[in-house]
């Protein structure tokens, strides 16, 4: 499949998808939201690939924005659609995605790229990395789930400040806060999350996709945690996954398990 604004690069059952629009800064326009759902739908049906890993092109941006000038003139119904479809196609389908995504944060993340790797399992930072969210400075909110998903990592009072302030924090102030599990040099984010990578190819991809839903689960309205918890518990009494993770276990020798 050929896509316009983005690249796709697969190696040892990894996926490396980079936003590829570096004279924007890689900022999101709807073409690059649809290339990101339709690349990432397709490697999620890929039972050969294992992780993702999402980053952004050159040294100084993941994604630097939303492309401003798509929106500039939307009406209050056409703004919701906006959010609305964006939420859904793109935002939420990573969030919910079985396969592990990684937000490889190569540079600036900003208002709907902090976004984006907020909808990302979890984050690492190269050093130079800036994040934050400069919608209220537009007369805006966040509208791809920033209100929701920052004061569920950073905690409420941080979220508001960050929000309201419009302002960005480094790499390390971002690690402090929990937005970030990491922060390695720019040269070696890629190198280190696919470390990370490797290790979590070690472990049943059954187990991981519903350990996924299961936490999610706890931050979602009308659901409830500890049930989703418990029946995914149980569906994994009947995977071949479980029966080679208890069986080499018992025979103390590393599991093989099989593709997702």
């Amino acid at each position: 499949m050929n896509y316009e604004n983005i690249l796709i690069a697969t190696e040892n059952n990894i996926a490396t998808i980079t936003i590829n629009r570096p004279t924007k800064l890689n900022a999101l326009n709807g073409m690059t939201i649809s290339d990101l759902h339709k690349a990432i739908k397709t490697l999620g049906k890929n039972n050969e690939i294992r992780v993702i890993i999402l980053t952004g092109s050159g040294e100084k941006a993941f994604v630097a924005g939303a492309d401003i000038a798509e929106f500039a003139n939307f009406s209050i119904e056409e703004g919701m659609q906006l959010a609305a479809e964006g939420q859904a196609k793109l935002f939420d389908y990573i969030e919910n995605l079985k396969t592990p995504v990684i937000a490889a944060i190569n540079g600036f993340a900003l208002g709907g790229g902090l976004e984006l790797a907020m909808a990302c399992h979890f984050r690492v930072a190269s050093d130079n990395a800036k994040m934050g969210l400069p919608e209220v400075s537009l007369g805006l909110i966040p509208g791809y789930g920033g209100t929701q998903r920052l004061p569920q990592l950073v905690g409420k009072g941080r979220a508001m400040e960050m929000i309201m302030t419009a302002g960005m924090i480094t790499a390390e102030d971002a690690y402090k806060a929990g937005l970030v599990n990491h922060v390695v040099p720019q040269a070696e984010l890629l190198e280190f999350c696919t470390g990370i990578a490797k290790r979590i190819m070690k472990n049943s991809p059954y187990a991981i996709g519903k350990a996924i839903k299961s936490v999610n689960a706890n931050f979602k309205e009308g659901k409830n945690g500890y049930e989703t918890e418990i029946k995914a518990f149980g569906k994994c009494f009947g995977t071949e996954d479980f029966k080679e993770g208890t069986t080499a276990f018992l025979e103390k020798r590393k599991a093989t398990f099989k593709g997702k």
